[in-house]
């Protein structure tokens, strides 16, 4: 899912260098939700991997 965030924020900043403003904003507005529902998933994964070993 990192991965993919990764490629929406390059694909917003090739966007934004080239003048396609609307689509580096939807790029990165993907980027961003697809950021925050990796760390969310991570600090998940990270509390029951904890409880598990606890």
């Amino acid at each position: 899912m990192l991965g993919w965030a990764l490629t929406f924020l390059v694909i917003a900043i090739i966007a934004g260098v080239l003048g396609f403003t609307g689509v580096a904003g939807a790029a990165t507005s993907i980027a961003q939700i697809l950021f925050f529902v990796f760390l969310v998933a991570m600090v998940i994964g990270l509390i029951f991997g904890l409880g598990r070993r606890a």
